[in-house]
């Protein structure tokens, strides 16, 4: 059975921080960030929002743009690095808020490639036959979880949200292809240490901030350089495609360098690449959502386009498809 998205939604925090906030804040400029990332402003949630009423709004949006009901809904997924509590799963208080009363809900946590594990595992449930309507989401407030002294770290995140509304769709059409990996000899280098049972929050922890997000910026640079390549040529190969049938590359939005690096690869001109990094930096699991929603909001996917869209992320972790649209 065919699966496709027939439905996208996203939301946004309203707070907009610049990098010329930021210099306010840490040492830094404007000037250095956006020459090493792209990033010139992203959004940040209030200290009252969790990362369910992000994915709730952006959740009501997709069932709205598909028009489906809440009660046709079957499953929620909620890919999350930062969810509302240790439990319950962010995605049954999503469910509940919606009003999706026969749905089930977990979540799935794979750091910033949680959006592509979540939509290949929603996939699955429907083109096995076992579920009709599936909601995918990809939410975060990410920075609750950043040290704010840390330039390396704070000057590259934002908050948000987005979902899809995954149904059987005509044949030839939607997921034609995906692929998954792990390297988790990778792990210290993109983690929070404290908060879990290896390492349970205390004052110690706290005092030194390992309740935060620590990164080796240079090694996850050079993995994600080659991994968001490697990944996008797998899976077009997988669908039976080549380079030059690639319509649009929708990449995770972690760093303009990154996201120019694999166009290079792929042979693709920028004007076949989504970019919004500058605008919201690293949404985390919300990044690639995000994006898609725009693309379809601007008119730059059409029916029959293929669209590639690559997330790399904390594991580590990597994660591609391959979507032709209906």
């Amino acid at each position: 059975m065919p699966v496709g998205i027939v439905g996208v939604g996203t939301c946004l925090p309203e707070r907009v921080v610049t990098n010329k906030e930021l210099e306010t804040m840490i040492e830094t400029t404007d000037e250095w960030i956006v020459n090493r990332t792209g990033i010139r402003e992203r959004r940040i949630a209030r200290s009252e929002e969790a990362t369910s009423d992000l994915a709730v709004q952006a959740a009501r949006r997709a069932l709205t743009s598909a028009g489906v009901e809440p009660d046709e809904v079957d499953l929620i997924i909620v890919a999350t690095a930062t969810p509302d509590h240790v439990f319950p799963a962010t995605a049954s208080l999503v469910q509940d808020q919606l009003g999706c009363s026969k749905a089930g809900a977990f979540d799935l946590s794979a750091g910033c490639t949680g959006f592509m594990y979540a939509l290949v595992s929603g996939s699955t449930f429907v083109s096995g036959g076992n579920l009709g309507t599936v909601l995918v989401i990809g939410a975060e407030t990410i920075s609750k979880m950043l040290n704010w002294k840390d330039r390396s770290t704070c000057i590259l995140f934002g908050d948000g949200a987005g979902a899809v509304v995954l149904r059987e769709v005509p044949r030839s059409t939607g997921l034609l292809a995906s692929y998954l990996g792990s390297d988790g000899s990778g792990g210290p280098l993109l983690q929070v240490p404290a908060g879990g049972s290896r390492m349970p929050n205390c004052h110690q922890t706290l005092d030194a901030s390992l309740h935060c997000l620590h990164m080796n910026g240079r090694e996850v640079y050079r993995f994600a350089v080659r991994v968001m390549g490697d990944a996008a040529l797998d899976v077009v190969k997988r669908a039976g495609l080549n380079k030059e049938d690639i319509d649009l590359f929708i990449p995770h939005q972690a760093n303009i360098r990154i996201i120019e690096a694999a166009a290079k690869r792929l042979g693709l001109s920028m004007d076949k690449v989504l970019v919004n990094v500058d605008r919201y930096g690293n949404t985390s699991s919300a990044s690639v959502p995000i994006a898609l929603d725009e693309a379809l909001r601007s008119g730059r996917i059409k029916s029959g386009n293929n669209v590639v869209m690559v997330g790399f992320g904390a594991g580590l972790s990597w994660g591609a498809v391959v979507m032709k649209w209906q």
